[in-house]
């Protein structure tokens, strides 16, 4: 017969370890808890698509897409977060509290509508931003051309030049896929070039949207994380 002899433990130093041992427990759990969270967390229903506006004109204007938030957009953060939307139903887009358009887009799709003044309202130009393949490895560039006047635009490393994209068009986007690294890029339209600015710490599967908005004579390159809105029921 085995017999198992234990120490004397006095009762508060005994409440102590179980204590601490409670604490321990209680860290996994939480975490557990928190990925569930995510995992059970509501989800669009299929055939949701996603939308934001990109304001490039110089005033900041209160921006809402379909129930999304109210935002602010323009100057540093021209671009609002996508916003869900029924696909192949109509939505609206309000500005400054006033419906300017109502659209349509395709099931499963992402698209960001690009501002513009016309007459003495404003117009959308619908840009496609749904990705036909993902890496779930690297991050993804996406690269606007919103200068007024700018036909066709490029995305230079910095200082050395290399073309990251080129000749994109007016009103306009290019993606493509990179691995995480740090860099610095300009925006270009002609001879016309920005200052340069340093892409932002990416990890794979981060999406990064890089605006070229002012001018043709004057490019200005904005950096933007693309975010979407939480879903709620």
């Amino acid at each position: 017969m085995f017999h198992f002899l234990f120490p004397f433990v006095p009762f508060r130093t005994l409440q102590g370890t179980v204590a601490a041992l409670s604490l321990v427990v209680a860290v996994p759990a939480l975490a557990q808890e928190g990925a569930l969270s995510q995992l059970y967390a509501p989800r669009p229903p299929a055939g949701a698509s996603y939308v934001r506006v990109v304001n490039p004109l110089p005033a900041v204007l209160a921006v809402r897409v379909a129930k999304g938030p109210v935002q602010r957009l323009g100057g540093k953060a021209p671009a609002g977060t996508y916003a869900i939307v029924p696909g192949g139903q109509r939505f609206g887009v309000q500005i400054d509290g006033k419906e300017v358009a109502r659209l349509e887009v395709r099931p499963d799709s992402f698209s960001t509508l690009a501002l513009r003044r016309e007459a003495a309202s404003y117009a959308l130009t619908v840009i496609d931003d749904t990705a036909d393949t993902e890496d779930a490895l690297k991050a993804e560039l996406r690269f606007y051309n919103l200068a007024a006047g700018c036909s066709a635009a490029n995305l230079l490393l910095a200082p050395a030049g290399t073309a990251v994209f080129s000749a994109v068009a007016a009103s306009a986007s290019a993606a493509r896929s990179v691995n995480p690294v740090r860099a610095s890029l300009a925006g270009q339209c002609g001879d016309a070039k920005t200052a340069p600015q340093s892409l932002p710490h990416l990890e794979p599967g981060d999406h990064l949207s890089l605006f070229l908005t002012g001018s043709a004579a004057a490019p200005q390159l904005v950096i933007q994380p693309s975010r979407t809105d939480p879903f709620t029921r």
